[in-house]
This record gives structure tokens, C-alpha cells and sequence, in this order.
């Protein structure tokens, strides 16, 4: 089968012939469909990160299940299934108490893509740039006919987390006032997950106008190019000189991190969506930290229960009070792998999918 391999960092991926192992107890064979080319990934490109080359990218997947292996009842061949990614055993403390997002069980050690004696990393326990992928049958969540598969892959992460982080994370209430700092794949569902609980102002802020101008077909009621003003005053100007109830930033930089926290009104929050650098670290000042009784909340994957929260989205999007297609800016083969990255670079696109024959 093919796969977009990274051999090293910072270079081109390359479409490889490569194999998957025998099916281990508790796993399932995926038909790949359709992978969202998310950011997450860029930065396993461009960052040294804990998954080694070589590596099979890819986080954001949908497909239909092949075949299972021993043990594995919760799907069965001819299941339409997006792919949750990481560690979801249902059995560690954080599984137990509804934080299955925090799960602490370690990504299996055996290999599943391979090549005579090659082992090659597989991203987050999916690697969907790949044309079948073998991976925990726990992470599977079924999905009904009616959705088109691409609409079901950025469910795997994208949509999930951006809409997550509105209701999961924190509870944005109606009447509440909401700034998104980067308005991209997910930070457009924050967008549109801000406007759905019904908050009185989402300000939408990038550096991007085509991206501000889509942000408002997601419910965005103001827009701000940080390219042109002072983004963090102009959020304030926008809600009667106190900040926003909750800034959520969706880029994953210290400085863009320090703008939501100083955009946040006294008491509000600044959740921090964006995956960071390991290496990288954000500074405040202490004597404001306390008196203003602002919070920094962390948000991984949306803090979501993907069992219980992607059929939800599913049935919104289905009643069309969500919005899936209109991310999709382009579609991509698999062998189109590095223009999609490209693509994500530049800023042209909300969300790249690479569709699999």
C-alpha cells in the first residue's frame, strides 16, 4: 500500500510501498477514505517532537473498517468510522472519571506499518496518510451513511476540538463575549462553537483576510486583521473597554498566548487551543496574575468524550445548524501530500483533505 513517509524533519514527505503488520488483539484494519491536513501535523514536521521518523503523519482520518482482530466487538467489517487519535483505554483513572482525552495508557509499542525489517512511526496511534492504517479499535467512533466520509475525518479533530473547547473546556452562556486569536481549521469551529452556545460577540482575529471574511460565514460578529491594528486593544474597544469573558488562542505561540490572556477581561478566561513547542514557555506577571482574577485553562482535543460528543456533532451538522463542508477549501491525492502542506503554509486554506481512491 501507499504512504506519505517523513524520513527527516523539515523535508518533503515521500509516497512510499509499505506494509501493515498482522492485526493485533484489539485492533481494527481501517480503509482510509478521506485525512484532514491539520497544523498538528506541520508541527511534527517542522519540530522535534516524541514520534521519531521515520513517521507516518496524519491525525484526522475516516474510513471503513476491512477487518478485526481478536477480541474487537465494538465495529465490524463495512463500518463507516472516524478515527480518534492518542490513547483511549477506557479503564485509567481519567477514562473512568470522563476524561478520556487525559488518558495515560501509552500508545501500543508494537509496530503496524512496516517494510521487510523497517518500523515506521505511526502519529498518535493513526497515521492516516496512509492508504490503510491498523489502529485501536477503542478509537473508532461509528458514523452514519448519510454523512459524506470527508465531513466525518475533520470530526477526528478539527471540528471536534474547536467545538469542544466552547462547551467542554469552559461553557461559553449566552450574552458572553468570545475572541478566537487564529481563525484556521479548528479556530474557525471555535468560531462557529462560540456562536452556537450564543454569545453576544465572536471576534474573529488573524492575520489573514480571506480567513477573517470565512470566519464570518461561522458566526464571527466582529473580524480584526492583527496585521493592521492592535489586536488585543481593539478586543477590548469591542467589548466596552473590559476584554472578552473568554479569548480562546488557537495558534499555539508565547506571544499570541500573552495576547489572549491580556485581551481576557478581569475574571475571564484564556484558553489555550494552540499546540506549542515543548521547548517554548510564556511569562506573566505575578502581582497581575492574582489581582485580576483572570484563569489560564488548558484545552486538549476539545476535552471531549468522543463517544458520547461526536454523535452529538454529528446529529447538528446533520440538522444543519453546524457547519463541515464550507472548511474544506481544497481536496488533495494522496500523492499531493506537500502542496497540502504548502497550501497550509500560505494561508489559502481553512482545511486541506486528502480523498483516497
Amino acid at each position: 500500500m501507499k504512504a506519505a513517509v517523513l524520513w527527516e524533519r523539515r523535508t518533503p514527505l515521500k509516497i512510499e510501498e509499505i506494509d501493515l503488520a498482522d492485526l493485533e488483539p484489539g485492533d481494527a484494519r481501517v480503509k482510509i477514505q478521506a485525512s484532514g491536513v491539520c497544523h498538528s501535523d506541520l508541527h511534527h514536521i517542522n519540530r522535534e517532537t516524541p514520534f521519531k521518523p521515520p513517521l507516518i503523519l496524519g491525525h484526522e482520518g475516516a474510513g471503513v473498517v476491512e477487518a478485526v482482530g481478536p477480541g474487537v466487538t465494538s465495529v465490524q467489517p463495512g463500518d463507516r468510522v472516524t478515527i480518534m487519535f492518542g490513547s483511549k483505554c477506557g479503564n485509567c483513572h481519567f477514562c473512568n472519571t470522563g476524561e478520556d482525552y487525559l488518558c495515560t495508557t501509552p500508545l501500543p509499542g508494537y509496530p503496524r506499518f512496516i517494510r521487510k525489517e523497517e518500523r515506521f512511526t505511526q502519529l498518535l496511534g493513526v497515521g492516516s496518510f496512509a492508504e490503510y492504517v491498523n489502529v485501536s479499535a477503542s478509537n473508532l467512533v461509528k458514523v452514519p451513511e448519510e454523512l459524506p466520509i470527508e465531513c466525518a475525518a475533520l470530526l477526528a479533530c478539527g471540528v471536534t476540538t474547536g467545538l469542544g473547547a466552547t462547551t467542554s473546556t469552559v461553557n461559553v452562556k449566552p450574552g458572553d463575549t468570545v475572541a478566537v486569536i487564529g481563525v484556521g481549521g479548528v479556530g474557525m469551529n471555535v468560531v462557529q462553537g462560540a456562536a452556537l452556545a450564543g454569545a453576544s460577540r465572536v471576534i474573529a482575529v488573524d492575520l489573514v483576510e480571506r480567513k477573517l471574511e470565512l470566519a464570518q460565514q461561522f458566526g464571527a460578529t466582529h473580524l480584526v486583521n492583527a496585521g493592521d491594528t492592535d489586536a488585543v486593544q481593539e478586543i477590548k474597544n469591542l467589548t466596552h473597554g473590559r476584554g472578552a469573558d473568554y479569548v480562546f488562542e488557537v495558534i499555539g505561540r508565547p506571544e499570541t498566548i500573552k495576547q489572549a490572556y491580556d485581551a481576557a477581561r478581569n475574571g475571564g478566561t484564556a484558553v489555550v487551543v494552540g499546540l506549542g513547542a515543548s521547548d517554548e514557555e510564556v511569562g506573566f506577571n505575578l502581582g497581575e496574575l492574582m489581582r485580576s482574577g483572570k484563569a489560564i485553562q488548558g484545552c486538549f482535543y476539545g476535552s471531549v468524550r468522543p463517544h458520547a460528543d461526536i454523535p452529538r456533532y454529528i446529529d447538528l451538522y446533520l440538522d444543519g445548524r453546524i457547519k463541515i463542508d464550507q472548511l474544506i477549501s481544497r481536496r488533495f491525492k494522496l500523492e499531493q501530500v506537500n502542496e497540502a502542506f504548502d497550501a497550509l503554509k500560505a494561508g489559502e486554506v481553512a482545511r486541506g483533505v486528502i480523498m483516497y481512491e
